[in-house]
């Protein structure tokens, strides 16, 4: 039998493919980025225009499909080659389009958005929060994909009349995907996308009727929950992926969870991407944070829910971008670490990256980023060096309320993601955290977890056990003295405090 799995990465800024054999070895990589729409009215508008992200569905899925083709092309290998293709993606982005043309009805409104925070503090001052985390462990926060669904339908003419004749269908980047490679025939999601909507009961394991009707989304428009390691049918034959079977979707973040083999109560991985995500494995039994995290569903191969704490960042790597195409202190991403390497420390600057607001554990969607302690001394090594520190500073933020969450403190921490190769910002980490920080030998866990969970389904890996067996050792930065660390984290906190609530309406 076929034994390599292609893996579709599908971002926030590229969309990407990649190629896995069997001992998990990467046999081709392609990638794709796609534009970043900044709706005018942000561009110096009135607040509560401030933080509008969004994306083109179809710039989305093109530089998906584009990506899937080449990486097949470079390496050789013909669709039925492929065992199976594995999906992961950018979560809580939100698209919705008519069920009969397949067109979207407005653009997708991306997980940075910021646009629905009236709507979620409306519906906090309407004392329905508490409701919502006890049935979708989440928080009543833009970042989700609900109020982005709502908004769609009370602000493009048409849209909300359509969807109650039941003409519209809602989908996280995983339905849009599979969608159109199935050309229509399956309207799917799996369990750990839709626990990222606010529409998801998690205790109960189905689409909630209660909290669709706070919303005020109709039910007609929900996908069909699927497992994250299930075979779904093949691609259909116009694609240039003809017949290869879809069998594995997960959120990008749940998929890296997976890839890293977090499986067991107490592991936990940190990705750091355009935002950083920590999350750890709880089992089986449903509980909230009392630290204000969240509780969201983990890919589960026993095909029942299992549960994870997430803390989220929104602002990780990304931070790096500015740097490139905001400021121009760089040429490319990679050239940060040998800027901020120039000095030896940011010389009292501390950068709070609330671009699009604060995530966990302080949920302020009025945050804005904020940049201290610059004098005539400061140069650009040190505002490169307080960008990367931002990124470890945001994940101790997290970390520090995940081990208050939990019976036992992190032991140590796994770590995936672009800026891991970064070695300064890993050790940095480490040393703030005093724990063990582990990066594996391969990065692309993301994708990994993907290729594993479809692979699994079809019969190229047995099992969590025989996955196991092909790992190859990764490198181990352990902490050192914490002494200057606690005093920088001393200064972030009293910076956070101050970027806090800025774009709030007077």
């Amino acid at each position: 039998m076929a034994e390599l799995v292609l893996a579709l990465d599908q971002g926030t800024t590229s969309s990407r493919a990649i190629l896995f054999d069997k001992a998990g070895a990467i046999r081709g990589t392609a990638q794709h980025e796609f534009r970043q729409i900044f709706p005018e009215a942000s561009r110096g508008g009135p607040t509560g225009t401030q933080g509008w992200v969004e994306h083109d569905p179809f710039e989305i899925l093109t530089s998906q499909l584009s990506a899937a083709v080449e990486v097949l092309g470079r390496a050789g290998i013909r669709p039925r080659d492929v065992a199976a293709l594995g999906i992961t993606n950018q979560r809580e982005t939100a698209v919705v389009w008519e069920r009969a043309t397949g067109k979207p009805v407005y653009n997708a409104i991306v997980w940075q958005d910021r646009r629905t925070a009236a709507q979620c503090e409306q519906l906090t001052r309407d004392g329905a929060e508490d409701e919502v985390r006890r049935r979708s462990g989440l928080r009543l926060d833009p970042y989700f994909s609900g109020t982005k669904v709502a908004w769609i339908l009370d602000n493009v003419a048409g849209a909300r009349e359509k969807a109650e004749r039941g003409e519209l269908a809602f989908g996280t980047i995983d339905s849009w995907l599979i969608w159109n490679l199935t050309s229509g025939k399956r309207h799917v999601t799996d369990r750990t996308n839709a626990s990222r909507t606010l529409l998801y009961n998690i205790v109960e394991d189905r689409w909630d009727d209660e909290l669709l009707r706070l919303l005020r989304v109709p039910r007609s428009m929900m996908p069909e929950v699927v497992w994250s390691s299930e075979a779904l049918g093949p691609v259909s034959t116009t694609l240039g992926l003809e017949g290869i079977e879809i069998a594995g979707i997960a959120g990008d973040q749940q998929s890296a969870l997976f890839g890293q083999m977090c499986t067991r109560p107490g592991d936990a991985k940190n990705t750091y991407g355009t935002g950083c995500f920590l999350l750890q494995h709880i089992g089986d039994a449903f509980r909230l944070s009392e630290q204000r995290l969240l509780t969201t569903l983990t890919c589960s191969l026993e095909r029942k829910p299992e549960y994870a704490l997430e803390g989220s960042v929104f602002i990780g790597g990304a931070v790096v971008q500015w740097l490139r195409d905001g400021l121009g202190l760089i040429q490319k991403s990679s050239d940060v670490e040998a800027l901020a390497c120039s000095v030896p420390d940011s010389g009292g600057v501390v950068f709070v990256p609330a671009f699009t607001g604060l995530g966990a554990p302080h949920w302020d969607p009025y945050a804005t980023g904020t940049l201290l302690g610059m004098g005539r001394g400061t140069t650009a090594g040190h505002v490169a060096r307080a960008a990367l520190e931002s990124i470890a500073l945001q994940v101790a933020d997290v970390l520090k309320a995940m081990d208050a969450d939990t019976p036992a403190p992190l032991k140590e921490l796994r770590v995936d993601g672009g800026a891991t190769a970064n070695d300064t910002l890993m050790q940095f980490q480490a040393d703030l955290l005093q724990v063990p920080v582990v990066r594996p030998a391969c990065l692309e866990t993301t994708a990994m977890g993907a290729a594993y969970l479809a692979g699994i389904a079809t019969g190229v890996w047995g099992g969590l056990e025989s996955i196991q067996q092909e790992q190859v050792p990764g490198t181990r930065f352990e902490p050192r003295d914490r002494q200057s660390t606690d005093k920088l984290y001393a200064r972030w906190q009293k910076a956070v405090e101050r970027a806090k609530g800025w774009n709030a309406a007077a």
